[in-house]
């Protein structure tokens, strides 16, 4: 009996093994991708907060109020990755372009 709920065991985590690699391949999720993202992120300079664009201050006057901007961060791509702080002390990062709109990255 022992032998058997042994063996039912590694049957049924064989296929959870199998599952987590189709789900992988499935998704595409690949190791070289965060590598990549790795590489886009370490593109960014640290600038002044004076130094971003009125349009950008703008945006997050408009979409994030109570928040202020703590640090500033720009790529050759005019690229801007904004480090906020909400009145709570939470902080979060948003990325815009020099237009101020709101990139995914």
């Amino acid at each position: 009996m022992k032998t058997l709920f042994l063996l039912g065991a590694m049957t049924i985590g064989g296929f959870a093994m199998n599952a987590q690699e189709a789900l992988v391949s499935e998704n595409g999720i690949q190791h070289n991708q965060v590598n990549e993202i790795l590489i886009l992120a370490e593109d960014f300079e640290e600038i002044s907060v004076a130094e971003v664009p009125q349009a950008v201050t703008d945006a997050i006057s408009k979409n994030f109020p109570t928040a202020n901007l703590d640090k500033a961060y720009t790529n050759e791509k005019k690229q801007y990755k904004l480090i906020l702080s909400l009145e709570d002390g939470t902080q979060g990062t948003v990325y815009a372009d020099e237009e101020g709109n709101w990139i995914d990255m």
